[in-house]
């Protein structure tokens, strides 16, 4: 029956299934447990920055893996380290669900990104060399589609399972789904691998990257806890600038780096990340700190938060894999310049929210945020991935998402601080929680909304246009021929 349905014609969507069916799963974690937050924070008696933990230990570990985790699958095979990638998460899932305490929680999301990390590269890296090159911006947009739908939905899916089931089932779901989705990557998925040259992993670069960004992430997020001039938050800060400095210069000259700093050489593909990890600065502690402020202080329900994120996700659902066959046609640069000033318009108007706003006072903000993500992250990913040769498709997805979630979790830190101050400096003000706590989230999305407009420029500055649409493809496929 199986062999009947898949075709050698149709078998290369059949691949893009069953690679998006495992990367829904992986994205939703992303935003899933953001509408949950206050229900954990009840259960398991959690600090704001253990909440903060749960979400960044998750969104760190993935980021500071993947490119591990590419480099893997080029050396061992992308559709085998896909499937270790959803054996560990699908593994993790059920200790998070089953935790008891913050500090089980959050090991347990750690460990989750780091199957998040093995599996994500390899999605992306399966696609690349599965389509030709006049399908693969078609492919990548679903790809791009179904990664933001993920994220999008996640706050609905959330909050429907927190408020009428328990939190813990946002983590025993994973568990079904992710047996499904190992048996449909043996039966869909063609294994293959780079065989151009000598491969291994880069242990030194792993370890100063991960030690790097693990210590500025501390710092961030606890040095509201410590005081910023403490010896501790100075200590780690002094950390991560040694590591990532060390980090940078281990890659310079490692005859293998984890992180080849000869593909930024190439304009579009350091402008593609350079937009990533803004996105990802920008949009990640929004979602989480959004998702607070309408349940403590506008008084949702963990559903109707969810909800309200509805119109930002069927705009996704629209509109994501039609900019993906758009930019095939017309280049990058327009649609994502303009989607990241949409998505900055988004940032102001969430900025500009007080206390009692209602539905209808939210929602030009969220038809804002998905018209703007739904345009720059598709033609994003498109733009990055024809930048490299397909033999460079793992470690160049690797170090595209990297970015991203690099950024993100960074962006929950950098935006926990700068509300943390808003807050603590409008309390000694006299103002009342509800009302400080306002005040500093719209500082937060301030900085957020000039981080977009910075993306904004720097895709406008560094992406193919109409006229050079296809060019980069066309010169992977002359090298590959060489």
């Amino acid at each position: 029956m199986m062999q009947r349905l898949v075709t050698p014609e149709n078998k290369k969507w059949w691949t893009l299934g069953a690679v998006a069916f495992g990367l829904f799963m992986i994205m939703l974690d992303n935003t899933i447990v953001n509408v949950a937050l206050p229900t954990m924070q009840r259960s398991l008696h959690l600090k704001i920055s253990e909440l903060e933990w749960v979400v960044t230990g998750y969104a760190l570990t993935f980021g500071a893996f993947m490119l591990t985790g590419g480099k893997l699958a080029d050396l061992f095979g992308r559709r085998f380290i896909f499937v270790v990638g959803l054996v560990v998460f699908t593994a993790s899932s059920l200790a998070c669900g089953l935790a008891g305490s913050a500090t089980v929680l959050i090991a347990a999301r750690v460990v989750q990104g780091l199957g998040a990390a093995l599996m994500n590269p390899s999605t992306l890296s399966i696609i690349t060399v599965t389509f030709p090159p006049r399908q693969r911006g078609t492919a990548i947009g679903i790809w791009a589609g179904v990664s933001a739908l993920a994220l999008a939905i996640g706050p609905l899916v959330g909050g429907i399972i927190a408020e009428r089931i328990n939190w813990n089932w946002i983590f025993f779901i994973n568990v079904p789904i992710g047996v499904i989705a190992i048996a449909s990557a043996f039966l869909l998925i063609d294994e293959s691998r780079d065989t151009s040259h000598e491969q291994r992993p880069d242990i030194p670069g792993l370890l100063t990257s991960a030690l790097g960004l693990f210590a500025l992430s501390y710092a961030l997020i606890e040095a509201n806890n410590y005081g910023w001039t403490s010896t501790r938050i100075l200590l780690a800060f002094a950390v991560a600038v040694v590591a990532l400095a060390a980090f940078v210069l281990l890659e310079r000259h490692q005859r293998l780096p984890m992180l080849e700093l000869s593909l930024f050489r190439n304009k579009t593909f350091a402008g593609a990340n350079s937009v990533m990890l803004l996105v990802g600065l920008a949009m990640f502690g929004v979602f989480f700190y959004i998702s607070l402020y309408v349940q403590q202080v506008l008084g949702y329900s963990a559903i109707q938060a969810g909800a309200s994120f509805l119109p930002w996700t069927l705009l996704i659902i629209v509109l994501a894999p039609q900019a993906g066959r758009l930019s095939d046609r017309i280049g990058s640069r327009a649609l994502v310049a303009g989607g990241m000033v949409v998505l900055t318009g988004s940032l102001v108007l969430f900025a500009r929210m007080g206390t009692h706003e209602s539905f209808w006072g939210l929602l030009p903000a969220m038809l804002l945020g998905g018209v703007g993500m739904s345009s720059a992250m598709a033609p994003t990913t498109a733009a990055a991935m024809a930048a490299v040769q397909r033999d460079k498709a793992g470690v160049g997805s690797a170090v595209l998402n990297s970015m991203r979630q690099v950024g993100g979790s960074l962006g929950i830190a950098i935006m926990g601080a700068i509300v943390a101050a808003g807050i603590k400096s409008s309390a000694h003000a006299g103002h009342p929680r509800p009302v400080a706590f306002v005040n500093g989230l719209h500082h937060g999305l301030d900085t957020a909304a000039a981080i977009a407009l910075a993306g904004a420029l720097i895709a406008a500055l560094t992406l193919q246009g109409s006229g050079h649409a296809g060019q980069p493809e066309h010169r992977s496929a002359v090298a590959e021929a060489a």
